[in-house]
């Protein structure tokens, strides 16, 4: 392709501030930052998460003697192609939204014919296809990095740094609290004891990668982010190799402000007052069990004496 193929994707327990990252990160003069949650994916994931996580938040599984097109329509993508194939049941289908999936799907072969077939490559074609698909994308020309975001997708950061060579993972944890007094307002929510599960696993794989991958991968809090996002966000950039950028103090899609990150993600308004609030819509009863459920990593993420 000329260059090399240079990807940011972040990851986050459900309702931990990963799509509000993502949202921040939107309108960086030197990102291609993908729309929507970028669900890479398939069917054909199967492993010991499988019961825990959907597989279209995971890294995707090809099979040996597949095809380009078959590739393509294997990736999940659920609310990418769901607003360019059926935007009137979209809940992104108030944003002006010009690309087709067709084309997409036409483009992403023509780079698997030079690229080859592989995981990496076919993830490389997903992202340079969308972009080159995508007509009213706000694009600068100093373009660098193509950035994703699907939730709990640290469980396959290795992959995913092992599989890509210019790849970087960011994962965004957000204290235990508030996430659950999010996830709670969900139409079925997970239990507290499963939310709380499933959030110790991100935990767990997150701090575990950072150790295998020092140098590509990076953790942050949402508590930080909401604080200061040009500063927290300006210094993952500095790593990146990128410039810091006065887009980072502000939420958009497709560099339009937003007033609010919903329904890009369930935090609608993304500041520390009201990530506070959140947390303590909660009953004394349930932040006691959140305490004792997460206990080993209250330490670790600075969040011991978060509600005191």
């Amino acid at each position: 392709m000329g260059k090399e193929f240079k990807l940011l994707m972040l990851g986050a327990m459900y309702e931990n501030g990963g799509n509000t990252t993502h949202r921040f990160l939107d309108g960086h003069p030197q990102m291609c930052v993908y729309p929507f949650e970028s669900q890479l994916g398939s069917r054909l994931v199967v492993d010991q998460m499988s019961t825990l996580f959907p597989q279209k938040y995971r890294w995707p599984v090809f099979p040996l003697d597949g095809t380009a097109y078959g590739d393509y329509k294997l990736i999940i993508d659920e609310e990418g192609k769901v607003r360019s194939r059926t935007p009137q049941v979209s809940k992104f289908r108030h944003e002006p939204f010009d690309m087709s999936d067709d084309e997409r799907c036409e483009i992403y072969q023509k780079y698997i014919a030079r690229l080859g077939r592989s995981r990496a490559h076919n993830i490389e074609a997903f992202f340079r296809s969308t972009f080159d698909a995508w007509k009213d994308f706000n694009r600068t020309g100093s373009e660098q990095f193509y950035v994703g975001y699907s939730p709990v997708l640290v469980v396959d950061a290795d992959k995913i740094l092992n599989d890509v060579p210019g790849a970087h993972f960011l994962h965004v944890v957000r204290n235990p609290w508030a996430a659950y007094a999010d996830t709670k307002k969900r139409p079925v929510p997970l239990s507290l004891e499963n939310y709380m599960f499933c959030w110790n696993i991100n935990q767990y794989f997150a701090l575990l990668w950072k150790k295998k991958f020092p140098a590509r991968f990076h953790l942050i809090r949402i508590e930080d982010v909401l604080a200061g996002p040009q500063k927290t966000l300006g210094a993952l950039c500095r790593k990146l190799g990128l410039k810091t950028s006065e887009t980072l103090g502000r939420v958009s899609w497709n560099g339009k402000v937003l007033e609010e990150v919903y329904p890009w993600g369930t935090i609608r308004k993304p500041t520390a007052e009201a990530n506070l609030k959140t947390a303590q819509e909660l009953s004394k009863a349930e932040i006691r069990e959140i305490g004792e459920r997460t206990w080993q990593y209250l330490d670790v993420f600075g969040y011991k004496d978060f509600l005191k």
